[in-house]
């Protein structure tokens, strides 16, 4: 089909609904009057024959065939503004926007000082946005729009449209304090399983990596409790005699707030655990995307030292 009796501009119409779903933020979005949007939606349900958005409670809510046509639409105008903004060099780091990430409590930490830095240097005009991953992909999320970027260790996988790269590869690392009852004394398999033990379950799960390795040999750990983030275990092992088995990154942040925590191996035999930044196909070629990806690659693997523009 020739395209040159196509509205183009209808697809950027489609891609700002479908991420506001509401005509009021579209229409500020893009500059129009509420009339004039209406007009050119009218337009753009008679390109695709099908009412695409319908008032809801509140707002606009999507109908099956624009959610069923939406990762595309949204990946084309994308690329399409990817190939414009490219041509004018870093220009999209002075313009405004939002960035949303989706994370945990332990990313956070170890990215946002000086990724916030940077964003502060590099693209001031840029917000962002960070919430909890909840232990999963947040896979609607990233072909909705609604977030930008994923990182995490646990993600699994992921479908065809989605991409990812590898961050860093961690190991596991016990944490006690210094005066636990095994703190002078070798951290062995049978020691490991009689202390308590806590752990971080963003799922509400307590049978974890660890218990299930354990379970291999016919072995249990006793867990006292369980938390919903990466961070606060720590303060609860500085003052109690309880074992927090973490990524060693984890324990070398909670040993620089605290030097009386040690740091033991893990008994467990357990695999490493890649941290990888995850993202749709529908902003794969957008420049400020693609650069933030670039810059938090640079930060994990490297350091700040190594950042370039």
């Amino acid at each position: 089909m020739n395209i040159k009796n196509k509205d183009l501009n209808l697809l950027l119409l489609f891609k700002v609904l479908y991420e506001e779903l509401n005509v009021s933020s579209a229409a500020n979005r893009l500059n129009l009057s509420q009339p004039a949007l209406s007009h050119k939606l009218n337009k753009l349900r008679h390109e695709f024959a099908d009412p695409l958005f319908v008032r809801a409670a509140r707002g606009l809510t999507p109908t099956p065939k624009a959610i069923n046509i939406s990762a595309e639409i949204l990946q084309l105008v994308s690329s399409l503004e990817g190939f414009y903004q490219h041509q004018n060099g870093t220009d999209f780091l002075t313009q405004a926007d939002r960035l949303v990430i989706y994370s945990t409590d332990y990313i956070e930490s170890v990215l946002l000082p000086d990724l916030l830095a940077l964003l502060a240097e590099q693209a001031p005009q840029v917000q962002l946005v960070m919430r909890h991953t909840q232990g999963t992909l947040p896979k609607q999320q990233l072909e909705r729009g609604d977030c930008d970027l994923a990182i995490a260790g646990f993600y699994r996988d992921l479908p065809e449209s989605f991409y990812q790269q590898k961050l860093q590869t961690e190991d596991f690392v016990v944490l006690m304090r210094s005066q636990h009852p095994f703190a002078k004394q070798q951290l062995d398999l049978d020691s490991y399983c009689q202390a308590r033990h806590l752990v971080t379950t963003l799922t509400g799960d307590l049978d974890g990596l660890v218990d299930q390795e354990l379970a291999k040999s016919g072995l249990a750990r006793q867990v006292c409790a369980g938390l919903s983030g990466f961070l606060s275990p720590a303060h609860i092992v500085a003052k109690n005699d309880v074992l927090l088995t973490c990524l060693g990154s984890v324990a070398e942040i909670a040993q620089q707030a605290n030097p009386e925590l040690l740091i033991r191996a893990c008994p467990v035999p357990l695999p490493q655990v890649q941290i990888s930044q995850v993202w749709h196909s529908r902003t794969q070629d957008d420049p400020l995307r693609r650069w933030l990806r670039q810059q938090i690659h640079q930060l994990l693997v490297h350091g700040p030292q190594q950042i370039t523009n």
